[in-house]
């Protein structure tokens, strides 16, 4: 193993952001997780959804859809997706959503504060629903707006001959999660001309390479979206995450990095996932939090 925990926690404690720090002391030091949950509330709005840049992106404090999806995962990382923050962020949820049942991945109110060039608001229900989906279906909560966020999704899929980018990344986060296992299974597979020949994602339009690897598109074992990849693709891509660690012992992301706080948080939410990621693929031993 060549990953350096001590150099991790360093870093995050150095430039990432408490949330991420309580995030690595669950997972590394076996702490509880109520402190993770508590800083998660801080970002919660009244209306019940999540802004305040808890999705580094968009940088207001209105509710939005990206930031909904961060807690939530956050939430699921932690195995805590049974919090009432839970059920409140569903309920906004349904106060956003189009006739179709879908989310917009952007709010209008995005507009009024700094954000990526990329975070533009749209009226149409976007990508983000099949992610959003999926975490729900993790969760447990049978909120009304999964049912027809739901059928958006089957609906999407179903419509999209030459699915891309983004939109294969949260399909299978959704069909990964979906009690649906025959339909999803041949979902999964409809999605395979999307990867490269090494499994990764091309992102049209992103930066010089970007792309999203095999075990961001599929971070746990014995998931659906498994099968899209082969034992020697996921290997090669866990030498690549270990050794992806920055000499100050932190891992970073590569798409734009478009102002400074953004970056830092984004490298810190990506030392966290790196880490979770190898654990849970059995590339590092987090029992009792040993380094």
């Amino acid at each position: 193993m060549t990953i350096d925990l001590v150099a991790a926690e360093h870093f995050l404690h150095t430039h990432a952001r408490l949330l991420e720090r309580l995030q690595f002391a669950a997972l590394v030091h076996g702490q509880s997780d109520e402190p993770v949950r508590k800083a998660l509330q801080v970002y919660q709005n009244p209306d019940g959804g999540f802004g305040h840049a808890l999705e580094p992106d968009v940088r207001g404090p209105d509710s939005q859809p990206s930031a909904v999806r961060t807690a939530l995962a956050v939430l699921a990382d932690v195995d805590a997706l049974d919090d009432p923050i839970t059920e409140r962020a569903a309920a906004w949820l349904a106060t956003v959503s189009g006739p179709d049942g879908g989310v917009p991945t952007v709010l209008p109110s995005a507009t009024a504060y700094p954000r990526a060039p990329w975070m533009q608001p749209r009226p149409e229900s976007g990508f983000l629903t099949f992610a959003l989906a999926g975490l729900l279906w993790q969760s447990g909560v049978d909120h009304p707006w999964l049912r027809p966020a739901t059928e958006w999704c089957w609906a999407a899929l179903a419509a999209d001959p030459d699915p891309a980018g983004y939109t294969v990344k949260f399909a299978l986060d959704f069909l990964d999660s979906v009690p649906d296992p025959r339909r999803a299974a041949d979902a999964v597979e409809r999605l395979r001309p999307a990867l490269a020949a090494d499994g990764s994602l091309p992102i049209p339009g992103g930066t010089d390479g970007e792309r999203v690897r095999p075990l961001e598109l599929s971070p746990r074992p014995d998931s659906p979206s498994r099968a899209l990849f082969t034992d020697r693709q996921l290997d090669t891509d866990l030498d690549r995450l270990e050794h992806d660690q920055h000499e100050d012992g932190g891992w970073d992301v590569d798409y734009l990095h478009w102002c400074p706080a953004q970056s830092l948080e984004w490298r810190g939410i990506a030392t966290v996932q790196a880490i979770a990621t190898l654990a849970r693929n059995g590339r590092l031993n987090l029992d009792n939090g040993d380094h």
